[in-house]
């Protein structure tokens, strides 16, 4: 568990901390084995140096982000950005369904886009051209 994670969630309004605090707690239950820190602002676990989840506090909810989220085959997580992630997002901590969580976790574990030798793909793709 990383000291850096309860702070993020401590610092938001009672609403957002109680979602953050609960996301965290399934994480940290079903990614025993994950490290975590606090990446480009939020908290992120990660797998092997690969990102697998995390979440974000915006203006109007809290966001879930899985990296590898769009090969999940889940309805409930909706595409976001440009490669293959996907998220679900949290007004209210009741709205948290835990198994559905659990579920994307354990996909997580076996379910990964490399995105940690992306950028050095990218890097070398270029150079080849």
């Amino acid at each position: 568990m990383n000291s850096t994670i309860q702070p993020y969630a401590d610092a938001q309004n009672e609403n957002d901390k109680a979602i953050c605090n609960k996301l965290k707690q399934l994480i940290d239950d079903n990614l025993p084995d994950a490290t975590s820190k606090i990446w480009h602002g939020a908290p992120v676990w990660f797998i092997d140096g690969n990102p697998i989840v995390g979440y974000w506090v915006r203006k109007h909810d809290v966001r879930l982000l899985f990296w590898s989220g769009q090969s999940f085959e889940e309805l409930d997580l909706l595409p976001e950005g440009s490669f293959k992630a996907a998220e679900t997002r949290y007004t209210n901590v009741k709205q948290i369904d835990e198994e559905a969580i659990k579920r994307w976790l354990e996909k997580a574990k076996t379910i990964q886009w490399d995105y940690k030798n992306l950028v050095r793909r990218r890097g070398i793709l270029e150079r080849l051209k």
